[in-house]
């Protein structure tokens, strides 16, 4: 088997260790699918990418890119073919060092509304008090489908134990494949933060994913759709 390179880097963290396991491939144009897909599940981090010319992945990969020297303080947005389409990253730098990257996803897509939010909590070993009753378990997507499931407390999102076969009749009752799970509170905290959450994505082989920048966008339009928050706010989100 022929030799590549990769990086290895922790991805949106504030302090080392405490955000996603991330390996970039800065050139990959030599494998094809399958194997890509076999080697992301032999590294089993939340997230793999392999650079491609003109079709590349987002925030992670763009620092990975700019230690590369692929690109440099001569650009202030890059804009990356995925397989949701164009997706425009507007670069901050500190001299040389790319120090800031700005994600532009796709509009929305708010889809199919759980009915049944206390067989979904049961499911996360959850009672029903510990769902919020104001907002929906509702499926949104800005490239990849996401159940937010609001809960009223950080104790409860702390709680939650996510696995696929109790969930799986609940998505199948609503005509869904197994989708990724972002469980959340509005609850404030000594952090100051907005939202307090836990993403689980076990059907695409990430158990937890510690901080989920895919999940992230669709989640301010959720609950900007919903009122949850206003669109002054600009705070930050703590995942556990």
């Amino acid at each position: 088997m022929s030799r590549h390179r990769y990086l290895h880097f922790d991805v949106f963290p504030r302090r080392p260790l405490a955000g996603n396991q991330l390996t970039v491939f800065p050139h990959a144009s030599d494998l094809d699918a399958d194997l890509m897909q076999r080697v992301a599940l032999e590294m089993a981090f939340p997230e793999t990418t392999f650079v491609l010319p003109r079709q590349d992945p987002a925030i992670g990969s763009t620092f990975a890119l700019a230690r590369e020297g692929f690109i440099g303080p001569d650009r202030d947005e890059v804009i990356f073919q995925l397989g949701v389409g164009p997706t425009p990253v507007s670069l901050e730098w500190a001299g040389d060092a790319l120090a800031f990257a700005w994600m532009r996803q796709p509009l929305p897509e708010f889809g199919q509304v759980v009915e049944t939010p206390t067989a979904v909590g049961a499911t996360l070993g959850l009672d029903p008090v510990q769902l919020r009753a104001d907002l929906p378990l509702q499926v949104v997507s800005c490239g990849v489908p996401v159940l937010f499931v609001p809960l009223v407390t950080r104790a409860a999102v702390y709680a939650v134990r996510f696995s696929v076969p109790p969930i799986q009749p609940v998505f199948e009752q609503h005509g869904l494949d197994v989708l990724p799970a972002f469980v959340f509170s509005l609850e404030p905290g000594q952090d100051d933060a907005t939202v307090y959450s836990r993403m689980f994505a076990p059907a695409f082989g990430i158990p937890e994913d510690p901080a989920t920048g895919g999940a992230s966008g669709p989640l301010g339009a959720y609950l900007l759709r919903h009122g949850a928050v206003s669109a002054t706010v600009a705070r930050p989100m703590v995942s556990l």
